[in-house]
């Protein structure tokens, strides 16, 4: 089996390779096809059809045969007036639509979660490269704590601390390890490519814009998808109840012909004043009038209860969307302000550490006396260390979190095509 070496892959690839490989996106194109065919459909019932047949009788007929016998016979047959079915062409419509727009809806709910996925691995392999340098520092302070409790200098708990710390460390490396492996496994099933194959490349991802609820709100295509269904549905009953007092008319011709060989196979002739004309034809419009029919007045009432039940769909789903961006919103503003802090903790967490790299290296300026401060040693060194990686930690998470609320949020306000725009300009 040949190694696999994995190649460094742009969000953009990984976002338009999740979109060609997901099953939603495939079923949602499916139902876009059906779509079109029933559109097709309601508006062929317009165009004539034409039936060619031709048949001769297997034995001798004996009585009257039904029907003039015909060797060759052709019928076209198409609705010529109908008011419902104008309706059903206009709820088709509406149908097509929905399923368009449910499709552009299920590529950036892909996109959501390839972007998300991307954006977390490549945090995550900050933090693993970031706690595998802790490691290091911690195995440090516990060389030094085993020298300075063998000297008698430090107390065992202080070394035993000390190899708490770096046990820690080791399990949270276990942890990220394995949520980078799961995230791994996320993207190469959302890509279709193999797993442990993609390197995520941060220049390529763009700056996620700051929205807010009232930042110029629009539709999401998923909730204009479930207005234009509710349409379709209210289309459909209007043309259920036409169907139950309006005329319909259609159009039917046949033509036919027969030959003398029949007559050796049948005596039909023998029941007719006139011998059958070998050439036949008819034509003719008809006009049904519905006066009672109970199956179309049951079939409407199941019409317009899906039409209302599609309509009140829509306004809970609008109303669970209002409430998403509330809370999203609401927890932009804590996210923002933790990332704040996390940032500013990281800038002190790293002057702290050039701080005490100057003592370490020049001393702390202070005579020894009493009173005096003690002289830094080696171990604060390293604690320092694990603490600035840790507060740089810290700040990736809460980057990363800021960072997928706001990708939710563009999604909300309907704003997600903005950002893969965006994206491929990148």
């Amino acid at each position: 089996m040949p190694l696999l070496l994995p190649a460094q892959v742009s969000l953009t690839t990984v976002v338009d390779l999740a979109q060609r490989n997901s099953s939603a996106v495939k079923l949602a194109q499916a139902d876009l096809q059906k779509a079109q065919a029933a559109l097709a459909q309601t508006k062929d019932a317009f165009v004539p059809s034409l039936i060619f047949g031709s048949g001769l009788p297997a034995f001798h007929t004996i009585g009257f045969m039904p029907g003039v016998p015909a060797t060759f016979s052709g019928t076209v047959q198409s609705m010529a007036f109908s008011l419902s079915q104008h309706e059903y062409i206009g709820a088709a419509n509406f149908g097509l639509k929905a399923a368009a727009l449910s499709l552009q809806d299920a590529l950036e709910q892909v996109a959501l979660d390839a972007s998300t996925a991307y954006i977390e691995l490549e945090t995550v392999n900050r933090e693993l490269d970031a706690v595998r340098q802790q490691e290091a520092f911690a195995g440090r302070l516990v060389g030094i704590e085993q020298q300075r409790a063998d000297a008698g200098v430090d107390p065992l708990s202080e070394l035993l601390q000390a190899q708490l710390t770096a046990a820690q460390l080791k399990l949270k490396r276990l942890h990220l390890e394995t949520r980078a492996g799961t995230l791994n496994k996320q993207l190469a099933v959302l890509t279709g490519l193999p797993a442990g194959s993609i390197t995520t490349d941060s220049s390529s991802i763009p700056e996620i814009p700051a929205m807010k609820a009232d930042d110029a709100p629009r539709t999401t295509s998923g909730l204009q998808s479930a207005q234009m269904l509710a349409n379709y549905k209210q289309k459909i009953t209007r043309g259920d109840r036409m169907s139950e007092y309006l005329p319909e008319i259609s159009f039917s011709a046949q033509y036919s012909s027969t030959t003398d060989i029949l007559g050796v196979l049948n005596t039909v002739d023998e029941y007719y004043r006139k011998p059958i004309p070998p050439v036949n034809f008819s034509s003719g419009f008809q006009i049904q009038f519905p006066l009672f029919d109970m199956s179309r007045r049951a079939k409407a009432k199941v019409s317009a209860a899906e039409a209302l039940r599609a309509t009140i769909e829509v306004e809970q789903a609008q109303r669970q969307n209002d409430v998403q961006i509330a809370e999203l919103t609401g927890s932009l503003r804590e996210l923002d302000t933790l990332a704040e802090i996390a940032s500013l903790k990281k800038q002190i967490a790293s002057e702290q550490l050039q701080a005490v790299l100057s003592q370490l290296e020049l001393g702390n300026g202070a005579a020894a006396g009493p009173g005096a401060p003690p002289q830094l040693t080696p171990k604060a060194e390293q604690l320092a260390r694990i603490d600035e990686r840790q507060k740089y930690q810290d700040a990736l998470d809460a980057g990363f979190d800021l960072s997928k609320a706001r990708l939710n949020l563009l999604r909300a306000l309907g704003h997600m095509e903005d950002w893969l725009q965006e994206l491929h300009a990148k």
